[in-house]
């Protein structure tokens, strides 16, 4: 069924409807929320509370927009407020550096991968949250700057700005932290 068809039906009672939308873009808005808050959050219980802010939001679903749209927006509103509410420990302390036994020049080009992908992640999460919702909508989510400015509800230049921002921040870290 089209999304416009089952909105249509959800708003009319068929809760049946509404579990094949959650079906449809559950593992797109987990991928999305951990893209956005990495492991800070339990991206299970995020994803629900974005399916139940969904569930009370399709009465006002104007259908201007694909519902894909509708439901990114609402994916980067819930992850703002728990940021918020988490009040965003930096975790870098936290991290575990095992010791490695193995020299096998294979494992420890793996090793060290890994290492640079860690300090990219955390890079990108020490971006102010405005830039790095931005950025991942556009360097990971593949989606254009006009759309994330509908799904952030802000400007184009907006936007624009955000993503200039967030990789001159993170070209400074990355060159800091000698990542590449």
């Amino acid at each position: 069924m089209e999304d416009e068809v089952l909105i249509r039906e959800v708003l009319n009672g068929n809760t049946q409807c509404y579990a094949q939308i959650v079906e449809r873009y559950q593992q797109v808005v987990a991928n999305l929320c951990y893209k956005l808050c990495g492991d800070k959050l339990d991206i299970e219980e995020v994803t629900q509370q974005v399916f139940f802010a969904l569930y009370t939001a399709l009465p006002r679903f104007k259908f201007h927009s694909k519902l894909s749209t509708f439901i990114y927006r609402i994916t980067v509103n819930v992850v703002s407020k728990q940021l918020t509410a988490y009040e965003r420990v930096v975790l870098d302390s936290q991290e575990n550096h095992l010791s490695h036994i193995s020299h096998d020049d294979t494992a420890d080009r793996i090793m060290e991968r890994n290492e640079r992908d860690q300090l990219l992640h955390r890079c990108i999460d020490k971006l102010k949250q405005e830039q790095r919702t931005a950025l991942v909508l556009y360097s990971f989510e593949d989606f254009s700057y006009k759309e994330i400015a509908e799904i952030m509800q802000v400007s184009l230049p907006k936007v624009e700005t955000l993503i200039f921002r967030a990789r001159k921040s993170l070209k400074t870290m990355i060159e800091k932290y000698n990542i590449i």
